[in-house]
């Protein structure tokens, strides 16, 4: 339950804000524990249903500028109890506030940062939460928040480009496709009964045109109940283990965007064990993190095999070198070359520079053939169509002149 509450610290400093806790008395007793002496503190009313947890979003962004605040006040020699409280009170996001409220309360309870924030796991993820373990074992804290913030700036700008570089060409089909719908249904019927009435020879891509648009007015409804039936089966199917194997291979495997994934995903491995093994986490932990947050389930099995296979006593190289389908050969040596000279983490972030610039490369390949084929496609789209209803009706005026 969240408690709203004011309250005077022992410098006489007001203080207000939310606090999360299961009853009224535990909630002072966690001001209390702060140092604050509870002016006022009631339960906040019940959330409405579009302001609830599961409606609110912390984006990526605010958890890159959370991180950097951290580091900054661990070299600046705050505590870690006054950091996350100083970050708390200062959070615009109503959820994220919520949460470093929560971490507070655990902090100040006598928890570990690491367990505080692995309660929060919506928020901070396994990798996120074993960076800081790392951190708290080496005493460089100040430094794995550093990493942190930069490693997830780095993923968040990776991400972003390529969605928006899918995101458009998706929007423009889509808005096509709407638009053809319309015309089919409401626009075509009408012209196609002045050509049919007119009682001359109709051209064979007109009655093409005409025949489509019947059986759009006629199965409109079932064609979109089957579509609806669809999504809601990938959606299903999306969520059993089979499922999320067949989707995620078949990502892989579509021509050019498959190559664009296969390329993210390997910079996102390749940058996870950077950052991790920099931190001092152990090869097989690093490997095993890197499986849950690698977005993919083809890569997540591959990572999973190769940790079992370090474990067992071969070594990463070899591991990887068994999955030469989706890992390059060019990875496997210098992975290798990474082992034999004790700079695997480097070699690894120079491996994530590389696969990062290919994305990039990528992305705008992929954006500048778009772009021409879908201005092409369209107009040809839109030229069949205009030409298919537009010769009838000009053939009719020129025979009724």
């Amino acid at each position: 339950m969240t408690f709203k509450y004011k309250a005077v610290t022992n410098s006489g400093e007001k203080k207000e804000g939310v606090i999360d806790a299961p009853n009224k008395d535990l909630a002072i007793a966690a001001l209390q524990r702060r140092g604050f002496i509870v002016v006022n503190i009631h339960g906040e009313e019940e959330k409405s249903f579009f302001k609830r947890d599961i409606f609110e979003h912390i984006p990526p962004r605010d958890i890159v500028i959370l991180s950097r605040q951290v580091s900054t006040l661990f070299d600046a020699q705050v505590s870690a109890l006054k950091a996350f409280t100083l970050l708390a009170t200062n959070a615009e996001n109503p959820l994220l506030r919520r949460k470093l409220t929560s971490v507070c309360d655990d902090i100040q309870a006598g928890m570990t940062i690491s367990g505080a924030l692995e309660k929060h796991p919506e928020v901070f993820s396994d990798f996120y939460v074993n960076m800081v373990k790392a951190g708290e074992e080496s005493g460089k804290l100040n430094q794995v928040f550093a990493y942190l913030a930069e490693y997830l700036d780095r993923q968040y700008a990776l991400n972003s480009k390529t969605k928006n570089a899918l995101i458009y060409p998706a929007f423009v089909i889509g808005v096509f496709i709407v638009v053809m719908v319309l015309m089919f249904v409401m626009v075509i019927p009408k012209l196609s009964d002045i050509i049919e009435s007119s009682g001359q020879d109709i051209p064979i891509y007109t009655k093409i045109v005409i025949s489509i648009s019947k059986f759009f007015v006629d199965y409109g409804i079932f064609m979109l109940i089957f579509v609806a039936i669809g999504g809601f089966y990938v959606w299903y199917l999306a969520r059993t283990e089979k499922g999320k194997n067949y989707l995620s291979t078949m990502r892989l495997s579509i021509p050019v965007i498959g190559n664009l994934y296969k390329k993210l995903y390997l910079s996102r491995v390749s940058d996870n064990m950077s950052t991790m093994l920099s931190s001092g986490v152990s090869i097989v932990r690093s490997i095993e993190i890197t499986s849950k947050v690698v977005g993919s389930r083809v890569y997540q099995l591959v990572l999973d095999e190769a940790s079992e296979g370090v474990k067992s006593g071969s070594s990463l190289s070899d591991a990887l070198a068994k999955h030469d389908d989706r890992i390059p050969a060019i990875m496997v040596q210098m992975v290798r070359v990474g082992e034999e000279t004790g700079g695997l983490s480097n070699i690894l972030k120079t491996l994530a520079q590389f696969y990062k610039r290919e994305v990039d490369d990528a992305v705008d390949t992929l954006v500048g053939l778009i772009e021409p084929i879908m201005i092409v496609a369209l107009g040809l789209g839109v030229g069949v169509l205009l030409t298919s209803i537009l010769v009838p009706i000009y053939n009719i005026a020129s025979a009724i002149q």
